[in-house]
């Protein structure tokens, strides 16, 4: 189950409308999954768009893509791991089964401190005290990511200033 990420790198020669509309001027952006989703063909073959999960979510992150089938957009806050969306799926697309999801945050080259610019904004937002900030002597404090520590909650996404956090999806833990 090796579910795509937001912000995937990829090399495409041309981009349809709707990625231009949404800001996705390099084509590279694919849609993320809500938590506990079954792998991404049964999701959907499973997921009848209803928008039921849509509107259970109370932190208001869910929303329909191409097909209308739901997604978790980082950019609108993080995910608290509720199970609301799980709780009122009907089709079994969505099953608060186990772990919600193996997603890890990355933190890519886009990144201030990179630049020489303090930053530590993806830290401060970390409640599981996944990102920490190594001071090295002479230069900016490096952020590092303690892949254990994360679950994926998305809370470092938002409030970074260059778009620099990413996520990818583990094979275990």
């Amino acid at each position: 189950m090796d579910q795509a990420v937001q912000d995937t790198p990829s090399t495409p020669t041309s981009i349809n409308r709707r990625s231009f509309l949404r800001g996705d001027f390099r084509g590279r952006r694919i849609p993320l999954l809500p938590p506990w989703s079954v792998d991404p063909q049964r999701f959907l073959s499973l997921c009848t768009r209803c928008g039921d999960c849509l509107e259970a979510c109370p932190e208001g992150i869910l929303s329909m893509v191409g097909g209308g089938y739901p997604e978790v957009r980082f950019d609108r806050g993080e995910c608290t791991f509720c199970g609301e969306c799980a709780e009122v799926c009907r089709p079994g697309a969505l099953r608060a089964e186990g772990e919600p999801w193996r997603l890890r945050a990355v933190v890519g080259a886009e990144c201030l401190v990179h630049g020489g610019v303090a930053c530590q904004v993806c830290g401060d937002q970390c409640d599981a005290g996944a990102i920490r900030f190594i001071h090295r002597a002479g230069r900016m404090p490096a952020p590092v990511l303690d892949r254990d520590a994360c679950n994926g909650c998305g809370a470092c996404y938002a409030p970074c200033p260059t778009r620099a956090i990413g996520f990818t999806e583990e094979e275990t833990r």
